[in-house]
């Protein structure tokens, strides 16, 4: 046996959706009730576990056999429950390779280095995440069954007990065995489509240096991160006491039945002379600047709710595994336009910022649950226990977290790309592209905290809005309003940035002119150094780094302005398979932030040997011994890749014992 292709449906108390495999996997209930396979490509067959069968010597045996590929589509799934299934059994694994590094720990899992998974092959191929849509977006002649969720829901999640099933908790195979038999049809055909869709994309393979990454990237989710569960239990019973006495103060003050509703809110507002047709964060907080009294009370009432939430320490305390760390937080190739990571359960990609100098004091009184101290010495508890949620995770005994980030990689990137020689320069030289930005804008020295410093800020908004071919909208997007410029400044910081950076302009619209050119003629086009070709009905840009982008079915189309545009079927914005139009300035940034993302993953493996227990955007948080350098470790993230020739790199990073923004 060289491949082995597995589906398998499971049961476990635990939700699957709010904690995540591990901990689903992990349940005293949790079994496998039908495991579904083909041997290189032969006949499928399932073998119906929860009825008392099991399965053959040989396929036992290539789960722990390094010469056997396993795979599944979504295989993190069939390789965590497998990993359980075979602990249960009394079987040990077979030693895993020495870098994989959960091979002395106590929670164990199969080597992911063997496992290979359809979904990740299908995101590689910029098509969906779902074994359903895949399945329709490439036309299979077997389909996943669609009735699967109802089966699912019947015999792999606890039912309500009621009298007519008797007070049950679970239905199992002879509760309804005409159901039982679909199940199995429904297991059986999910292997066909896999086995299909790897028919279909067999013309394409996904490069082994990208198999390498997804390996890195299961090793990182089979470690964890470890929670501090005592302050994150200390944390929801505060913010459930906070959130009462707040709503209690609001009761009391506008008389209102429930005021955290909406409408209730408005019709009192209205009755204290303030109409408003939102009660948005932003809003709020303008109309507590411009009222007085009752009102603005009421107001900073409201404003303070809204900050009370505990979601992500909930999700914490619901993924967190009998170890207390949290496992499977990243999706490798979530996003599957640049093959970025997308955040899983607790989503450490959207965090709260902290900016409290005193964070060690607040957590210490939060976690020792001294409530009365905590509200004498912080006026608002929903924003101080906001800016804590990142210190809920903590390193292991005895070591440290090193945290390293890569300094502005993206205007980097970009600039090395367009050949924007002042801004290489800056990045040579050490100095703040903000500052530099705002100086080659407006024709004067600016320095931070020093001579024209206030324009800093111009060129910080203009970095972070214009890169892409964003003009007065995005720099509204970006909250240029509210940091203190005015209306009529935007238009000419538009201007101001792109003259100051025609190479960057001049390679959007080389890029733009590329693309149309490859998708009206099918002939390769090269700019710089990024290539593109058309082949099998999909777009291809070819990154430096020798990963390819793929964009689905392209063809020239009309945009809202009259002119040209490329349209290509992809994941939408809505979450629907659709088609999305795009333009020059589009693909470049699907360009920029996707090298960004390969110049990510190549410190991540120059980096392997250390313990990696996250990563968030383009920072590394490790747990290490405290005797680490964190000199050597800033200066091995910024190595740069052997494709990148040119490019200049800089990692900055700091030590903790919790994780924080330094």
């Amino acid at each position: 046996m060289r491949n082995l292709e597995i589906d398998i449906e499971t049961y476990s108390s635990v939700s699957l959706q709010k904690c995540g495999v591990y901990k689903y996997a992990e349940s005293p209930d949790f079994e496998i009730l039908l495991f579904g396979y083909s041997a290189d490509g032969g006949e499928v067959r399932v073998i119906d576990l929860a009825s008392g069968e099991t399965l053959p010597a040989d396929v036992l045996s290539a789960l722990t056999n390094d010469s056997v590929t396993k795979w599944a589509f979504n295989a993190q799934f069939e390789r965590v429950c497998l990993s359980r299934y075979l602990s249960d059994m009394g079987i040990s694994l077979d030693p895993f390779h020495d870098r994989h590094p959960l091979s002395t720990a106590c929670a164990r899992f199969l080597n992911p280095e063997t496992w290979r998974c359809s979904m990740v092959w299908s995101a590689y191929m910029g098509l969906p995440l779902s074994l359903e849509g895949v399945g329709a977006v490439l036309g299979l002649e077997k389909q996943k069954l669609t009735e699967g969720r109802d089966l699912i829901r019947y015999f792999s999640t606890p039912c309500a007990p009621t009298k007519t099933n008797g007070g049950r908790t679970r239905n199992l195979p002879e509760h309804d065995p005409e159901k039982w038999d679909r199940y199995k049809a429904y297991n059986l055909r999910d292997v066909e489509t896999e086995m299909q869709i790897q028919s279909k994309l067999s013309k394409f393979p996904v490069p082994d240096a990208v198999w390498d990454e997804y390996h890195l990237d299961q090793e990182i989710n089979d470690r964890g991160i470890r929670v501090d569960m005592q302050f994150v239990k200390r944390c929801i019973a505060l913010d459930a006491e906070t959130r009462d006495s707040l709503t209690a103060s609001m009761r009391e003050l506008t008389e209102l039945d429930n005021p955290n509703s909406v409408a209730q809110m408005k019709s009192w507002l209205s009755d204290n002379g303030v109409e408003t047709d939102t009660l948005g964060k932003k809003t709020v907080a303008a109309l507590i600047g411009e009222t007085e009294g009752d009102v603005s009370e009421a107001l900073l009432l409201r404003q303070q709710l809204a900050k009370s939430s505990v979601k992500k320490y909930q999700a914490m305390e619901n993924a967190a595994c009998a170890d207390d760390r949290c496992r499977g937080m990243f999706q490798f190739y979530g996003a599957n336009r640049t093959g970025r990571f997308a955040g899983r359960l607790v989503q450490l990609q959207n965090l709260p910022q902290n900016h409290m100098p005193d964070l060690d004091a607040a957590r210490a009184l939060v976690r020792s649950g001294d409530t009365e101290t905590l509200s004498m010495l912080y006026d608002d508890i929903p924003d101080t226990l906001s800016q804590l949620i990142r210190t809920a995770f903590i390193p292991k005994d005895g070591c440290r977290f090193y945290v390293a980030d890569f300094s502005a990689i993206e205007a980097r990137v970009i600039a090395w790309f367009a050949g924007e020689a002042w801004r290489t320069e800056v990045f040579r030289s050490g100095g703040d592209i903000y500052c530099a930005s705002a100086s080659q804008m407006f024709k004067v020295p600016v320095k931070k905290h020093g001579v024209n410093g206030h324009l800093r800020q111009k060129g910080k908004i203009a970095e972070l809005a214009l890169g892409y071919g964003g003009s007065v909208g995005a720099l509204k997007a970006m909250g240029a309003l509210e940091m203190g410029l005015a209306e009529e400044e935007l238009q000419p910081l538009v201007n101001a940035w792109r003259q100051s950076n025609p190479n960057i302009v001049r390679f959007w619209w080389d890029i733009d002119s590329a693309v149309k050119k490859v998708v009206k003629e099918r002939k390769p086009q090269s700019i710089g150094r990024v290539r593109m070709f058309y082949q099998s009905g999909m777009l291809f840009i070819a990154l430096p780094s020798g990963r390819n982008l793929i964009y689905v079915k392209p063809r020239i189309g009309e945009n809202r302005f009259g002119g040209e545009s490329v349209t290509y079927e992809g994941v939408g914005g809505t979450k629907k398979w659709e088609r999305i139009e795009s333009y020059g300035p589009k693909f470049v940034e699907n360009i920029v932030q996707a090298t960004a993302r390969d110049i990510l993953m190549y410190a991540m493996k120059t980096l392997r040997c250390c313990e990696i227990v996250a990563h968030v955007h383009d920072e590394i948080i490790i747990e290490a011994d405290p005797r680490m350098s964190l000199d050597v470790l800033c200066e091995q993230m910024g190595r740069v890749p052997p494709w990148a020739e040119g490019l200049l790199l800089r990692a900055d990073g700091y030590v903790c014992d919790f994780y924080k923004k330094d």
